[in-house]
């Protein structure tokens, strides 16, 4: 990870027998901030605000979430629960000797950042949000508007036994290249950036890990979260997003009792690639305004 990563390091933390990687960046007694990926990235997903925050004065860590890249792939779907992937965000928090984070998600990773929030408020200090809706906006959406319906079609693949797994790695992650490549803006990943994707997804176990996240919607049924967000939000959302409907956005705002909502009209699902300095810069005025 030499050139542009210098100063980056590695750490580990554990959850059991679950070994979660992460690279780091900040100084050691800076406030925490903890940034979580989404599918199909890895901690990579997050290299354009991990070191301008750190320079900022935050001590900033990006995992690789459970089943990606070089974190613990446990095999059977129920080690991915959204209970699970909450304990990892507090076994990290816990770790490094912080009982209150701010806490930053991108696609699943802000389904868990969600969801940490609304059952831990007190280890969570700011909610900053990147595309994806509250949960129960989302559960909402998901039985009652067709648009939506159609739009989230690949979960439902993602439930079929193997050969999600099988399809978006043949001929060398060629699905899982042409995923990121249409539904992005043009030149948001570099060839270099997509062989960094590329070899992430080779490793053993990862493909199955990443999909297990899905296969968890069909074997749980979705409980009711008490009340609204109680920690500080920012919501941010690109508005071309071909996943998720923006009218979600607007709704999540009502589902937090303190929330600012910011639109990228021009930004896809991918936002925090296609935006980074906007993005960081936001995420660090909203962390910063508590830290001084």
């Amino acid at each position: 990870m030499a050139g542009e990563f210098d100063g980056l390091e590695r750490l580990a933390f554990e959850n059991g027998e679950v070994v979660l990687h992460a690279v780091a960046a900040g100084p050691r007694d800076g406030p925490v901030v903890l940034l979580l990926h989404g599918f199909p990235e890895f901690w990579y997903g997050w290299r354009r605000q991990i070191l301008p925050l750190a320079r900022a004065g935050f001590r900033v860590i990006a995992p690789d979430q459970r089943g990606y890249n070089l974190s613990t792939k446990p095999r059977p779907v129920r080690a991915y629960t959204l209970p699970k992937l909450t304990s990892d965000v507090l076994a990290i928090a816990d770790q490094v000797g912080c009982q209150k984070i701010f806490l930053g998600g991108h696609d699943w990773g802000a389904a868990v950042a969600w969801n940490t929030a609304i059952l831990h408020p007190d280890r969570i200090a700011k909610l900053a949000i990147l595309n994806v809706p509250h949960p129960a906006v989302m559960i909402r959406y998901l039985r009652t508007r067709p648009a939506q319906m159609l739009r989230s079609w690949y979960m439902l693949f993602f439930q079929i036994p193997k050969v999600p797994e099988f399809v978006f790695s043949a001929n060398n992650f060629r699905v899982g290249i042409r995923a990121l490549e249409r539904s992005s803006r043009p030149g948001t990943f570099s060839p270099n950036e997509l062989e960094r994707y590329r070899e992430a997804w080779s490793q053993p176990g990862a493909m199955r890990g990443m999909i297990h996240w899905y296969r968890t919607l069909s074997r749980s049924r979705p409980t009711p979260l008490p009340g609204k967000v109680q920690v500080p939000a920012l919501i941010l959302w690109g508005v071309r997003d071909k996943f998720l409907m923006a009218e979600m956005a607007r709704e999540s705002v009502y589902e937090c009792s303190a929330a600012k909502l910011i639109c990228f009209e021009d930004a896809t699902h991918w936002l925090h690639h296609e935006e980074p300095e906007r993005v960081t810069a936001l995420l660090a005025e909203f962390f910063c305004s508590v830290c001084h």
